[in-house]
């Protein structure tokens, strides 16, 4: 596992520094990090924020200008997405993709986001877990983000981003996994 934890540093470390020539070659319009608290909605705490043990989860995100994508929503920006929130903690990882929908607060810096689509998992599928980790039933999750977020120049934002992956009861379990957290964002 320390191999793991070091090349998961690498990898964020790798794509922090190549952002700029990536997102020109890709066509990424927005690459975002951040810490997350794992399993906030875990019995005894209030919203696992208040557990600084809990804050164990890096988040990356790469969003992606398609403006064929946008055209069919009237309000705001639609982008897919790519991302993995990697816990530091021995506990459930994942890797996701779908769509983000970022929708501007009338004519301010603010916004707010939903995204939902995908995910897969490295955490345990059925049986008795011990707590925080989660029995998440398939390796294959739905996965939905929300977050509200302040836009600080053209290029920076900052935002409170909880995510959520389960299965909607399509396997035997399904305790579901909630993270919560802080994330910057800068376009480009």
């Amino acid at each position: 596992m320390p191999f793991l934890g070091s090349f998961n540093a690498a990898l964020a470390v790798f794509l922090l520094c190549s952002a700029p020539a990536l997102a020109q070659d890709f066509g990424i319009s927005e690459i975002r990090g951040g810490i997350f608290a794992h399993s906030v909605d875990e019995p005894g705490t209030v919203l696992g924020v208040l557990n600084a043990e809990r804050v164990q989860n890096l988040n990356v995100e790469l969003l992606f200008d398609t403006p064929g994508l946008t055209e069919w929503v009237t309000l705001g920006e639609l982008r897919p997405h790519i991302g993995a929130t990697l816990n530091m903690g021995g506990f459930e990882s994942m890797v996701y993709a779908g769509a983000s929908w970022t929708v501007p607060i009338f004519d301010s810096p603010v916004f707010v986001e939903v995204a939902f689509g995908g995910a897969l998992h490295s955490g345990n599928n059925v049986g008795p877990t011990p707590m925080p980790a989660r029995s998440l039933g398939c390796t294959l999750l739905f996965h939905e983000a929300a977050s509200l977020g302040i836009q600080l120049s053209p290029n920076a934002a900052i935002m409170a981003t909880v995510e959520h992956a389960s299965n909607a009861n399509l396997c035997i379990d399904n305790r579901g996994l909630t993270n919560m957290g802080i994330r910057l964002g800068w376009k480009f």
